[in-house]
């Protein structure tokens, strides 16, 4: 897929509350809550335009029920994708706008997300430097299939400060 990435713009977090209102009469009962999380959730930061939604739910395996209705929604239905536990669903194809990331509610990786998300909001400098390293990775690839793994390593010590950050911070 081409990389489009873009400046913020608060229309992000509008999408993510429209797409709320449906995922909610979707599941239902299944949901505990939803959260706004990568890029697109961070004022000022640039970003491919694809709101990253994490829907954390009772029960992962129910979830697995719906993908008809996904589908009818026109979003594609990505199973686990690579972690296990989740159920990742896909909207928009190669114009893609929403991924809707489904965890059990006691799933490790949910802390790991917003903990990420809530440390570059913390630290807008941070957040000023990863957008900065997303836009020359963008320079220099067309493809997220070349970008996305350029940029693990610089994501993943990012993560280990907003860990060290959380511990700190939460004294989890």
């Amino acid at each position: 897929m081409k990389i489009r990435l873009t400046e913020y713009t608060e229309k992000w977090r509008e999408m993510y509350e429209e797409e709320v209102q449906r995922l909610t009469s979707i599941f239902g009962e299944e949901i505990i809550s939803f959260e706004h999380f990568g890029s697109t959730s961070i004022p000022g930061m640039k970003a491919k335009p694809v709101i990253d939604m994490m829907c954390i739910v009772r029960t992962i395996e129910k979830i697995d029920a719906y993908n008809e209705k996904m589908k009818s929604l026109n979003y594609d239905v990505a199973g686990e994708w690579g972690i296990n536990g989740r159920r990742l669903f896909r909207k928009g194809g190669e114009e893609r706008t929403h991924h809707i990331h489904c965890y059990q509610m006691d799933n490790p990786h949910i802390n790991r997300h917003l903990l990420f998300r809530d440390y570059l909001l913390a630290h807008p400098a941070e957040a000023q430097e990863y957008s900065n390293f997303k836009q020359q990775l963008a320079d220099k690839y067309d493809s997220t299939s070349d970008y996305s793994p350029a940029k693990k390593t610089f994501v993943s010590e990012l993560e280990k400060r907003a860990m060290h950050w959380a511990e700190n911070t939460y004294k989890l």
